[in-house]
């Protein structure tokens, strides 16, 4: 996969690192994804379709914790990525954050594939 670094934030427990493969901004977030560090997986994601990106990949195999906060980042990001013709991707989710989306009935409204290679290919 050709992944060029083009910024990360980190506070403590949620790393992202943002790259860009074909017509995907890849985001990574590692660690935990909650009301205390959800501005740090938003402000990437608002930068990459400021910048025109509308097809977003979420790399979730590092991500430990995903809260309701978390998830409505990831829920405004899709509604804003459909406007723009595109749309959120979540690929390799750990069961913990899986049961989330399950419970809330969000993995129904998300593409989501069971490896980054996956979600990468379309």
């Amino acid at each position: 996969m050709d992944r060029e670094a083009v910024g990360t934030a980190d506070l403590g427990r949620l790393h992202v690192e943002v790259g860009h493969h074909g017509r995907s901004a890849v985001l990574t977030p590692s660690g935990e994804l909650d009301h205390h560090t959800a501005e740090l997986l938003s402000g990437p994601l608002a930068e990459a379709m400021d910048a025109g990106v509308s097809r977003l990949v979420v790399d979730c195999a590092n991500l430990v914790f995903c809260d309701s906060t978390g998830l409505n980042v990831l829920l405004g990001a899709r509604l804003r990525a459909e406007q723009m013709g595109g749309g959120v991707h979540l690929a390799a989710m750990q069961p913990t954050v899986a049961r989330v989306f399950e419970i809330t009935g969000a993995e129904a409204v998300f593409t989501v594939h069971d490896t980054l290679d996956q979600a990468l290919q379309e």
